[in-house]
């Protein structure tokens, strides 16, 4: 066999497709635990002898190997450049290391591929646990996961594979509904229909917070229609361009916005600043938090998540290892 280009390290996934085996069976053998799992002795040898042939981190590996925990706990978040995802990295660093834990954090840029990569490479490096924050398939995760014994926790995203923290997205966006209705009474005599801005219709928070929204609507009389929901994404200038288009298209003013993020908050932000400043600027309900929001020239109620409670929970799963399949939902905050 040829060694691979030192430029890459090798991991158990490539030595297991190397061999035409399972990584299961890579891993087994590499941590000494392959007699457990009634591996021959023979493919044990052949095993260790392509490991060491293709320059596998063997001094890596002696030092985490399984008789023990690695005491590795690894996060995988979808961006950095929001305060919600932040503080939860932030935090979830000083409570592992408070218990004698070592985080490994990486931002995957909502990628579901590069989600993947991170957590072979977390494996890899033999974490005891991964906390797979909203993740776009949580469930693909738990599953390479259980594949190596390693236990997995999804956290803001539910699946339906591993424990699961989430906020409740439906009371939460309900109640921040109702607040942005009831001021748009106070301001025009009268309830006027909010539009959604931000998200994905795909992902479950999104579905939660159009249900906490829709009903809100309903309970003053008020139908949402389908032209109303504009979930164009998270990304800024998806918002500001969703707004400009909405506005093109439609004769009647957006009276109030219920805004799915604080990413899509600074694309409406920029489509508030570059529209006609002798109209009243919309009423704005935003599900999620910034204090600098509060510097902002416009009329904004937040919903902050409820991040200490939220890695309570994780940690209370982890501390007392369990892995039954939950869905814990905690109320965020009306700010």
């Amino acid at each position: 066999m040829t060694q691979r280009g030192k430029s890459k390290k090798t991991t158990i996934y490539d030595l297991a497709e190397l061999l035409g085996v399972s990584p299961t069976a890579v891993s087994s053998v590499l941590n000494g635990n392959w007699k457990k799992r009634r591996i021959s002795a023979q493919l044990a040898e052949k095993i260790t002898r392509a490991a060491e042939e293709q320059g596998y981190a063997l001094n890596k590996q002696a030092s985490l190997l399984r008789s023990e925990k690695s005491k590795i706990i690894g996060m995988i978040v979808p961006k950095y450049d929001n305060r919600y995802f932040g503080s939860i990295a932030e935090r979830f660093e000083v409570m592992a290391r408070k218990r004698g834990l070592f985080p490994i954090i990486t931002c995957t840029q909502r990628d579901p591929a590069l989600e993947i990569a991170a957590a072979r490479t977390m494996l890899s490096y033999q974490v005891d646990w991964l906390i797979a924050t909203g993740a776009t398939d949580p469930d693909k995760i738990t599953t390479l996961c259980a594949s190596l014994g390693v236990p997995s926790i999804n956290l803001d995203l539910p699946g339906k594979l591993a424990p699961s923290v989430i906020s409740d997205n439906y009371a939460g966006a309900k109640e921040l509904t109702r607040r942005t209705l009831t001021h748009c009474r106070k301001r025009y005599g009268t309830a006027k229909p909010l539009i959604f801005i931000g998200g994905r219709g795909t992902d479950h928070n999104t579905q939660e917070r159009l249900r906490g929204f829709t009903d809100a609507h309903r309970e003053l009389g008020l139908e949402v229609d389908k032209q109303q929901i504009l979930t164009c994404g998270y990304a800024a200038e998806k918002a500001e361009n969703a707004l400009s288009q909405w506005m093109a298209q439609s004769t009647t003013p957006i009276y109030g916005l219920f805004v799915n993020s604080t990413i899509s908050l600074e694309g409406v932000v920029k489509w508030l600043d570059a529209s006609d400043s002798s109209t009243p600027h919309p009423l704005i309900g935003c599900f999620d938090w910034d204090p600098f929001v509060a510097l902002l020239d416009h009329e904004i109620e937040m919903v902050r998540q409820d991040v200490p409670a939220m890695l309570d929970a994780v940690f209370e799963i982890i501390d007392n290892n369990r892995t039954a399949i939950t869905c814990q939902q905690i109320m965020p905050q009306i700010i």
